[in-house]
């Protein structure tokens, strides 16, 4: 070999291609999400913070936190914001619930494929569906 010539290798991968998750959008996070509900139910109703604070045993601070989603309350804490509305608990992870999974699907993005390019990405399977692989 002449003192020119490079000493490279050829890297041959063993593994076949891969999907690689796209940077998704990051996932809401429950308490935005419920924070954002509290608040929303609190405005229809057309009440204060200190009224509802009041209503739930809770400081009106406190309250203001929770609705933007700076802190993460107990189940006792969301089952008083909840009462103080006039709902259960299950009516508020319900409304959450519904909240998270809108937010989720407009959020996620289908994965990419390294190394080919012929063929579109799958996408993940939505809530509810089944795929079975042969």
């Amino acid at each position: 070999m002449s003192s020119h010539e490079s000493n490279h290798a050829r890297v041959i991968p063993l593994r076949p291609v891969t999907e690689v998750p796209a940077p998704a959008a990051r996932e809401p996070l429950l308490r935005h999400v419920v924070g954002d509900v509290l608040r929303r139910e609190r405005q229809a109703q057309e009440r204060t913070l200190k009224d509802v604070a009041e209503a739930a045993r809770i400081s009106m601070p406190y309250l203001s936190e929770l609705e933007r989603g700076l802190k993460e309350p107990s189940s006792e804490v969301l089952a008083a914001a909840a009462h103080a509305l006039g709902l259960a608990l299950a009516d508020l992870l319900a409304l959450s619930h519904r909240e998270l999974v809108r937010l989720s699907r407009t959020d996620l993005t289908p994965p990419r494929r390294i190394g080919a390019t012929s063929r579109p990405a799958r996408q993940a399977p939505r809530q509810g569906e089944v795929r079975l692989a042969a």
